[in-house]
C-alpha cells in the first residue's frame, strides 16, 4: 500500500501546532505498519540549514497558476525511514512565518496543483493521498476537475483530514478565475461557494472519498451547529464518509524517562515502571521548579499547571472566573506557560501579582520549561470549549501530570473518570461549559491528592494509559484499506 501525506508543516521541518507533531510523528507509525507513506509540504525558509544542506534535489519545472505559470522544485530528505518532499518556490515559501498573507489562496493552490502535477516526476503513485486541513483540501478538487481521463490518477484515492474545523481557507470569489483558474460551475452550484466566498475546506469534504478527524467525538461533534462552524449541514451529509481516529504522540520522543531537559539543571528523569518512584521523582522536579520560578518549596504542595495558547476557546473564561476564590481557600500552586491574547496575558500577570506565593505566569514559550512543568506538576488542567484531539493532555499523563478537562473531542476520547472503588480512569473530567462545575472537579482532585496512595494510583493509571501512534496508525491503515475498494 502506498500513502501519500500532505500537510502545510511537520516536525522537525516546521511548526506552528499540533499539525506538524501529526505529520511528524503518524508517518513513521505507519510505516512500521508495512506502509509505503511519504510526505509532502512547502519548503519554507524556516526550515533550518542542516536539513536544506543535506536535501535531494529531484525536480525543477513549472505549475500553472491560472493565466500565468510558476517555477516548482521538489527537493527529497530521508528521516527515520520515511521520505519527506518538499515543495519549492521562493516567491510563496520564503518568508516570515507560513500563514497569515493576502495571497494565501495562491501560494496553497499553488502546493495543492504542484503536488499533483509532479507525481510523474518523483516516480511515486500513491494508492490514497490523505490531505490534511484547508492548505491542502483542494488536492481531492484538482484530482477531479484536472486529472480524470488519466487511469494513473482516477486510480489514487483521497482522505480528508479535518484538524480544526474553525480554520477553513476562505477567500474572496475572484480567487476562482484569477488564481484557481477554474470554471466558475463550481462555485455557482455550490461546491467552492461559502456565504459569497470561496471555502477551500468546503471543496476537499464534497471531493474527496472519505473525511477524517483527529478523534471519534469530534467526529460527532461537528456534525452539530454548536462545533459545525456553518458546515455541520455538509458533514452530516457525508456522515456515512466520515471518521474519527484519534490523534497519538511519539513515545519514543515524549519520554519522561530519557527527555534532555531532565537531564540536568537538578531535574530528573523517570518512568512509570515504579509508581512509587516515579511519584517521589517527580516531588523532586517540582521543588527543583519551584525553586526556578520562585516559588516556595514544598513537595506536598500540589501544583496544578497549564501549557496552552491563551485564547477563549481553551476555556480561559472559566479559569479566569474561578482563580482567585480557588487561590484563597485552597493550598495550592498554579504555574502557567503561554502566549495569546493580550488580554489574558495581563490578567495571568495580575494574578501572579496578586498571589506571587502561589501563581508564575510565564507569558513567554519554552519547549524547556514546557516538559519540565509537565515533570513538576500534579494536576494539569485542561478546560477548552472545544478540543478536535488535544495533545497537552497526552503529554501530560505520559509525564504523570494528572489531565482535569472539560468532556469534549479528543478529551472526552482519551481522559477517564478515576473511580476510587475500582482504581481506573486516568484523570478528572467535568461535563459542562461552566465555571463551577469545574472548579468542583477541581476540589475533588486536591481532596484526593492529601491520599498519598491513591494518588500515586492515579498517577500511575495516567502513565500507563497507552496514547502512542500504534493503534491509531492501525485504524488509519484500516481505513485505507476500506477507501481503496470504494
Amino acid at each position: 500500500m502506498k500513502v501519500l501525506y500532505v500537510a502545510s508543516e511537520a516536525v522537525p521541518f516546521c511548526k506552528t501546532g499540533g499539525l506538524a507533531d501529526v505529520a511528524g510523528s503518524l508517518p513513521k507509525a505507519l510505516k512500521a505498519q508495512g506502509i509505503d507513506v511519504r510526505v509532502v509540504v512547502p519548503k519554507f525558509s524556516a526550515i533550518k540549514e542542516e536539513f536544506r544542506n543535506n536535501m535531494e534535489h529531484v525536480y525543477s519545472g513549472s505549475v500553472p497558476v491560472s493565466w500565468r505559470t510558476k517555477f516548482v522544485g521538489i527537493d527529497k530528505y530521508e528521516l527515520e525511514g520515511v521520505t519527506y518532499y518538499f515543495v519549492d518556490n521562493e516567491e510563496y515559501f520564503y518568508r516570515d512565518g507560513f500563514y497569515g498573507y493576502d495571497d494565501d489562496a495562491e501560494r496553497f493552490s499553488f502546493f495543492c496543483r504542484a503536488i499533483l502535477n509532479c507525481l510523474e516526476a518523483i516516480d511515486f503513485w500513491p494508492d490514497v493521498i490523505n490531505a490534511n486541513d484547508w492548505h491542502a483540501a483542494l488536492i481531492p478538487v484538482l484530482l477531479k476537475l484536472e486529472h480524470q481521463g488519466d487511469s494513473r490518477y482516477e486510480k489514487i484515492k483521497t482522505i480528508f483530514t479535518i484538524h480544526n474545523l474553525k480554520y477553513q481557507g476562505v477567500f474572496s470569489k475572484t480567487v476562482m478565475g484569477d488564481v484557481l483558474g477554474l470554471d466558475w460551475q463550481y462555485f455557482n452550484n455550490g461546491d467552492l461557494e461559502f456565504y459569497d466566498a470561496v471555502n477551500f475546506m468546503k471543496g476537499g469534504i464534497i471531493y474527496c472519498d472519505f473525511v477524517s478527524t483527529v478523534s471519534k467525538t469530534y467526529a460527532q461533534e461537528i456534525q452539530y451547529e454548536y462545533f459545525g462552524e456553518h458546515l455541520d449541514g455538509l458533514l452530516r451529509k457525508r456522515r456515512d464518509d466520515l471518521y474519527g481516529i484519534v490523534n497519538g504522540i511519539d513515545y519514543d520522543k515524549i519520554n519522561p524517562a530519557t527527555d534532555k531537559y531532565l537531564s540536568y539543571g537538578g531535574f530528573v528523569q523517570y518512568d512509570g515502571s515504579d509508581k512509587f518512584n516515579s511519584y517521589e521523582r517527580k516531588c523532586d522536579n517540582k521543588e527543583k521548579l519551584q525553586e526556578l520560578l520562585g516559588l516556595p518549596r514544598g513537595r506536598k504542595i500540589p501544583m496544578v499547571s497549564m501549557v496552552t495558547r491563551l485564547v477563549a476557546a481553551k476555556g480561559l473564561d472559566l479559569v479566569v472566573r474561578i482563580m482567585d476564590e480557588l487561590l484563597q481557600h485552597e493550598n495550592l500552586q498554579f504555574v502557567l506557560l503561554g502566549t495569546g491574547d493580550k488580554v489574558y496575558e495581563d490578567w495571568f500577570k495580575g494574578l501572579a501579582w496578586r498571589f506571587p506565593n502561589k501563581v508564575s505566569a510565564n507569558i513567554t514559550f519554552s519547549n524547556e520549561l514546557a516538559q519540565r512543568i509537565y515533570a513538576s506538576s500534579d494536576i494539569f488542567l485542561m478546560p477548552s470549549n472545544y478540543e478536535p484531539c488535544g495533545i497537552g493532555q497526552l503529554i501530560a499523563m505520559r509525564y504523570g501530570a494528572v489531565p482535569l478537562v472539560r468532556e469534549t473531542g479528543g478529551l472526552k476520547d482519551t481522559v477517564q473518570q478515576y473511580d476510587k472503588y475500582a482504581k481506573t480512569g486516568n484523570g478528572f473530567v467535568f461535563s459542562n461549559f461552566n465555571a463551577h462545575e469545574m472548579l468542583y472537579a477541581l476540589k475533588r482532585a486536591l481532596s484526593i491528592y492529601g491520599s498519598f496512595e491513591t494518588w500515586m494510583q492515579i498517577e500511575s493509571n495516567a502513565m500507563n494509559s497507552d496514547y502512542s501512534w500504534t493503534e491509531s496508525a492501525r485504524e488509519y491503515k484500516e481505513l485505507y484499506k476500506k477507501v481503496m475498494q470504494k
